[in-house]
């Protein structure tokens, strides 16, 4: 994996175990905010006075304003005075909701700050380290940088491209079916994966299927994993000829959850009045391509973007070289049928040596079924 940060040779003290174990947890730390920051990022921060004590916790939330290291150095107080941060993020430097992090890092008398990685954000992005060393604070950065990098890789992606992070689920049978021949889809995974899949809902700012889901399974598409989120999870639909039924769930809260719906030009005017009279989102497109889709999705800052199907969605995010990250729940049942749908459609590879190949694959059992997550590399690698 790409990841963002300096090596630890710039700073005058190698990294230790001690200082590894504490920056694992800062980056639990961060975890915590999960739902809880966008469009900012995960934040972590644990300060360690001058013997090896923690004396200071706080993880960023962004409604709560203040940031990790003010909430960490606050409980620490006076016992910060030459101490260390570990840091999740690098810290910021400029005057934004909140006064510069780095500021309130120098003033506490803390003489050591490790930081894993860079903030992308322009604004901060090797300023707060160069802040930190000016006024004579020891940085030491890229320990534990690719796990810093996974805590927040929708927001080191949107920085990065301006365009959401795209997760891609689909629930699988073992003979890699979505469902039966006769559409029946309910339900391919069990109970353990329905609420893991809940919860990569509740850490995405979006989720998207194209009308077919729609129409074959009238779903909500909403969050229900319990866990508070900061903004709502914004539904997103691909219809091209707006097919989307008015007495469908989407359409029918519409006023209650936001649902944007990307339509085509030949899309009938009288239908998406309907639909807009109904609290619908359209927006209008000029091709299929999945960029203005994307772009669309960027300019609101969402940093997330969750694809839940069905097979020709998945597919054209595929072949287009869009999907960063992908998690296949596979349920131990054998589907069969030379109709029923395989998992993701499109145009596909001409060869197997073409094939898509996940990077860095977990593994984890859900119950009866398996869940695997794998990163794709970009298309031009």
């Amino acid at each position: 994996m790409q990841t963002t940060t300096s090596t630890l040779t710039e700073s005058t003290t190698a990294a230790t175990e001690v200082d590894r174990q504490f920056m694992l947890r800062a980056l639990e730390l961060a975890r915590k905010g999960s739902g809880l920051v966008s469009p900012g990022p995960l934040v972590g921060c644990v300060i360690v006075d001058r013997s090896g004590i923690t004396v200071g916790e706080g993880f960023y939330v962004f409604e709560e304003v203040k940031h990790a290291e003010t909430i960490a150095l606050a409980q620490a107080g006076d016992k910060a005075r030459g101490g260390t941060a570990y840091v999740s993020l690098e810290p910021h430097t400029h005057h934004g909701r909140t006064p510069p992090c780095t500021n309130a890092l120098i003033e506490a008398g803390i003489k050591r700050v490790v930081a894993p990685i860079d903030d992308l954000n322009p604004k901060v992005s090797g300023k707060g380290f160069a802040h930190l060393r000016e006024a004579g604070v020891e940085v030491q950065t890229g320990l534990l940088a690719e796990e810093a990098s996974r805590v927040n890789e929708a927001y080191l992606h949107f920085m990065r491209t301006g365009r959401p992070f795209v997760h891609l689920k689909l629930a699988v049978s073992v003979d890699g079916k979505i469902a039966t021949r006769t559409g029946d889809s309910r339900w391919v995974a069990g109970p353990e994966c329905r609420a893991r899949a809940h919860e990569l809902r509740h850490e995405c700012d979006a989720i998207l299927v194209g009308v077919g889901t729609a129409l074959a399974d009238d779903p909500m598409l909403t969050d229900r994993s319990g866990m508070k989120r900061r903004r709502p999870l914004i539904r997103v639909v691909l219809d091209e000829r707006a097919q989307l039924p008015l007495e469908s769930q989407l359409v029918r809260s519409a006023n209650e959850s936001a649902i944007v719906v990307f339509v085509g030009p030949k899309a009938d005017d009288r239908r998406l009045k309907e639909l807009e009279n109904l609290g619908v989102e359209i927006i209008k497109t000029n091709d299929r391509s999945l960029t203005p889709v994307l772009d669309e999705l960027g300019k609101r800052t969402l940093q997330s973007v969750l694809v839940e199907g069905g097979a020709g969605v998945a597919g054209e995010f595929v072949d287009a070289g869009l999907v960063n990250k992908a998690t296949f729940f596979i349920a131990p049942k054998i589907v069969g049928g030379r109709e029923a749908p395989g998992a993701v459609n499109g145009l596909g590879v001409e060869f197997m040596r073409d094939a898509r190949l996940l990077q860095d694959v977990t593994v984890s059992q859900r119950g009866n079924d398996v869940e695997v997550t794998g990163y794709f590399l970009p298309a031009e690698e």
